[in-house]
């Protein structure tokens, strides 16, 4: 299964046509249906359903998720040694939205500064999406929320502590709180982090749940803020990822008493050890004099 032949299917997959496909990628119609054809044979499955428009199958969807994963791979690669001696390439750091990852990001600012050749690539997704792709080798760096499991990675340990606390509306009644204690979630419908580790910690501050209706989950609380904005639900998160809500519409209020959690920078173990990612993290460790 060649390269060639995945950029081929991402490009049908794009289109939903042969036909604007095959001009896009400037080749003929028959050559891109009949590599398309030689593709399904090797995987022993359709990959898509013929009408109108393309509609890929399981299979097909299956085949896009690592085709993506591959060919993305493959630039990153082609791109690290283009440069030759050069210090170049693409530096990939995948994040959720933390304070301590807001910190690490804007070393890349330092960082261009010494190698203005060498480009980035900010992912924010959250933390499992994360792991998944920097063990596919589609992220150099990491930036993940503790409790996780980490064993199977190199890491350190970043020094800001992320801080717990409640995204409410601006003018609800728990943003005329300094503090938000546990009997002031009683009767608020809530929305806390999907991520079930990190949620039982929470769950562990607040004590007897059942009093408490958690209404909804998020992977990220950029997905909660319509919902928080409407005065529906306020959100359970971390000061970092509410850092950026316009004030005017969003206040923050920490825990009393107060809950934190560590945040690390992981990188698959005996990597990077050169180039660009290398580099980079010899810059962080000096910056954070580890």
């Amino acid at each position: 299964m060649e390269i060639r032949v995945l950029r081929y299917f991402l490009a049908v997959v794009r289109e939903q046509n042969i036909s604007r496909a095959a001009e896009a990628l400037h080749i003929t119609q028959p050559t891109l249906s009949r590599q398309i054809a030689e593709l399904e044979e090797d995987i022993g499955r359709p990959l898509f359903v013929r009408g109108r428009r393309l509609v890929l199958t399981e299979a097909g969807m299956m085949l896009r998720r690592r085709a993506e994963e591959a060919v993305a791979l493959i630039d990153k690669i082609e791109t690290e040694f283009r440069h030759g001696d050069e210090v170049g390439g693409t530096i990939a750091v995948g994040s959720g939205v933390y304070a301590a990852g807001v910190e690490v990001i804007r070393a890349l600012a330092d960082f261009s500064l010494v190698y203005p050749n060498v480009q980035y690539e900010i992912y924010t997704n959250s933390a499992d999406t994360l792991r998944d792709r920097l063990d596919a080798g589609l992220l150099d760096f990491a930036i993940l929320q503790e409790p996780i499991d980490i064993a199977h990675y190199d890491y350190f340990r970043l020094p800001t502590r992320e801080i717990w606390g409640i995204l409410t509306r601006a003018d609800s009644e728990l943003a005329k709180k300094e503090k938000i204690r546990r009997k002031d979630l009683v009767g608020r419908k809530l929305i806390s982090t999907g991520r079930q580790s990190v949620r039982k910690e929470v769950e562990q501050w607040i004590g007897d749940m059942s009093e408490l209706d958690m209404f909804a989950s998020h992977n990220l609380v950029d997905n909660s803020l319509p919902l928080v904005e409407s005065g529906f639900a306020d959100a359970i998160t971390i000061e970092g990822a509410a850092a950026y809500c316009d004030p005017q519409r969003f206040a923050f209020r920490r825990f009393e008493p107060k809950l934190t959690s560590t945040v690390v920078l992981a990188w698959k173990r005996f990597q990077p050890s050169f180039g660009a990612a290398g580099l980079f993290l010899d810059f962080l460790r000096e910056k954070y004099m580890l």
